[in-house]
């Protein structure tokens, strides 16, 4: 695959694929298939879940760090565990818009793959083709799930952090620092299941692309 089209940034990337068939019908005259700019996709969204997953496991060390200490600058403790807000919600926006894009070209392979079935006059040969599109298929959605799923965890803990910034923000006091330090466990809990789901989709990901390139 080329390396001026794997460096693609996420933001060209989905607006590229605004207009989708243009898109992808440019690429394949470049000679880039569906199936190179998949196998792209899911790989750059398994960085970016292992990104997310350091992020969040930073996040939940700085939240304990900050409310296991007495003392010190009640504001500075807010900002810190604010950045540390705002650096996952933008790690769990990217794994989000990368699962996107990756939905957007598998349908659009999966779809262009059903219909060249019909062309087919060899039935061996059709057989053979479909048994292999239904095999990627079920294997993608396995990925897929996988990947939603890790997805959706992180909106919980998102929430609870937010819910605990917000908190220390407007009270700026010992009591407000004790309520969060009341949380540490359930947070923890939260954020070592997320852990575990994307450490999962990660590795179903890199199973997915070493075998779509192999059958390719």
């Amino acid at each position: 695959m080329k390396r001026t089209f794997r460096s693609l940034p996420i933001a060209l990337v989905l607006l590229l694929a605004g207009c989708s068939s243009a898109y992808y019908g440019a690429m394949e005259k470049m000679g880039v298939a569906k199936r190179d700019i998949l196998a792209d996709r899911v790989d750059k969204t398994r960085e970016a879940q292992a990104d997310a997953k350091r992020q969040f496991a930073s996040a939940l060390q700085h939240f304990q760090a900050v409310t296991k200490t007495e003392g010190g600058d009640l504001q500075k403790k807010y900002e810190e565990l604010n950045r540390e807000f705002e650096r996952s919600e933008s790690r769990a926006k990217e794994v989000r818009s990368r699962i996107s894009a990756v939905e957007d070209v598998a349908e659009a392979m999966f779809r262009e793959w059903r219909n060249e079935l019909a062309q087919y006059t060899n039935p061996k040969l059709k057989g053979d083709s479909q048994r292999q599109h239904d095999a990627t298929r079920g294997r993608y959605d396995t990925l897929l799930s996988h990947m939603r799923r890790s997805a959706e965890r992180m909106d919980p803990v998102l929430a609870t952090f937010r819910d605990q910034v917000l908190y220390l923000k407007h009270n700026l006091n010992a009591r407000a620092l004790a309520q969060l330090d009341s949380t540490n466990r359930a947070l923890e809990g939260d954020i070592s299941r997320l852990i575990e789901d994307m450490e999962t989709a990660i590795k179903e990901a890199e199973k997915f692309v070493k075998e779509l390139k192999t059958t390719g």
